[in-house]
């Protein structure tokens, strides 16, 4: 005979972002104005590893023990979700690494132009991907006379949940001469004048929004709809230093996938970083920059919470992780090999399968998954799913599929 159905103790967190749209989400989505996207994400976090997802039952082939999971929503914006995106991804960048120096650059837009983004977030976040790619290019155009292989991903958030779009580009530190003839390598421990890319991604950037506003493509917040109040913005932004930082190179290699695995699934708000919550006031860990990095605890009204973790919402389909250059998924394959032929480096391994869930969940969590948690001896086999909105028989809670 099979054992009780049995589910044990969950590892998640004493709080989590979903807890709080689960408590708060109806009367701040019924007191406020939120776009379709936005009412899909605060859903999706709510639902996710619930019964409303639905899930499946798996049984120990030694002991009969069965466990209860629930499904992940995996939407993008959902932290509970992308520590096997990110695992997936890495394992799949160790195919592209080259023995070559890569540079750590981040262009960060200004405060200025916050109040535009917020009501032309896909257009401004493209601008940025590409003023700064391009602005990299220009810089491999003139100082080694070919491409750069560049991988870019976007964040908007600051570590107290502000508006703050900045894009992280990890560089090769060389390119692929354009007749594809030569690797010509950068200065070692050097890529560019960092003062020089600001002066230059600055003015792409402007560029860019000038021919936007001339074709009308900008909707303009009210801040801006006096007559000449854009043109009074873009001459002030003119004059203003734009940060482009450039971080030392990487170590070796295989530091630059495992340290960039870190951004490119990363959210506004981690449930690591949730301190409490008492009546409708919430707490949580930041770093102030300005302080040196200095560990701190920032407290935000339930309502305020909510609405700066929903400014980090991206428009539907927007791709926050690209390719450019070397890199670019048309002509990726065909330049590594040719970098690898003149860099005089062994041709990349073969491509690995996919880990299966279990493995992957392992090397997520440090644990076997997959070994009963009873007997410790048998390995749980799956039994059986069940729908969405339905519980399995007097369960209630499960562990995420």
């Amino acid at each position: 005979m099979a054992a009780p159905l049995c589910v044990p103790a969950s590892p998640r967190p004493a709080l989590e972002v979903a807890d709080i749209f689960r408590r708060f989400g109806p009367r701040y989505r019924r007191d406020h104005a939120l776009s379709g996207q936005q009412l899909k994400v605060m859903r999706a976090i709510e639902a996710c590893r619930t019964a409303a997802l639905g899930g499946h039952i798996d049984q120990c082939d030694r002991c009969d023990h069965l466990q209860i999971s629930y499904n992940s929503c995996g939407n993008r914006h959902c932290g509970k979700c992308q520590g096997l995106k990110q695992l997936r991804w890495i394992e799949a960048r160790k195919q592209q690494l080259l023995p070559i120096e890569y540079f750590h650059v981040v262009f960060t837009l200004p405060d200025r132009l916050n109040d535009l983004v917020r009501f032309n977030a896909r257009l401004l976040y493209g601008l940025l991907f590409k003023a700064a790619s391009a602005t990299l290019q220009a810089f491999a155009a003139r100082h080694f006379k070919g491409r750069l292989g560049i991988t870019a991903v976007l964040h908007t958030w600051g570590q107290n949940l502000s508006l703050h779009p900045h894009l992280h580009c990890i560089v090769t530190g060389g390119a692929l001469s354009f007749d594809e003839q030569r690797w010509q390598r950068a200065p070692q421990g050097y890529l560019f004048p960092v003062r020089a890319l600001s002066q230059v991604f600055r003015g792409k950037y402007l560029d860019g929004l000038r021919q936007a506003s001339a074709a009308e493509a900008l909707v303009l917040p009210r801040s801006l709809s006096e007559a000449g109040a854009l043109q009074v913005l873009l001459g002030r932004l003119q004059t203003q230093d734009w940060v482009v930082y450039a971080k030392r190179p990487f170590a070796g290699p295989e530091q630059v996938v495992e340290y960039l695995g870190r951004y490119t699934h990363r959210v506004a708000m981690s449930n690591r970083r949730l301190v409490a919550l008492d009546q409708d006031r919430i707490r949580f860990l930041w770093k102030d920059y300005r302080a040196g990095g200095q560990p701190k605890v920032m407290t935000l009204s339930v309502a305020e919470f909510i609405r700066r973790f929903l400014l980090h919402v991206l428009p539907r389909g927007f791709v926050r992780l690209r390719h450019y250059g070397l890199l670019a998924n048309t002509v990726s394959e065909r330049c590594l090999a040719t970098c690898r032929v003149l860099l005089e480096a062994p041709m990349a391994p073969p491509a690995v399968e996919a880990q299966p869930y279990g493995a992957l969940l392992a090397a997520l969590l440090g644990v076997d998954v997959l070994r009963c948690p009873v007997c410790g001896q048998g390995r749980l086999q799956r039994l059986g799913r069940y729908p969405a909105g339905c519980d399995p028989p007097g369960q209630t809670m499960g562990q995420a599929a």
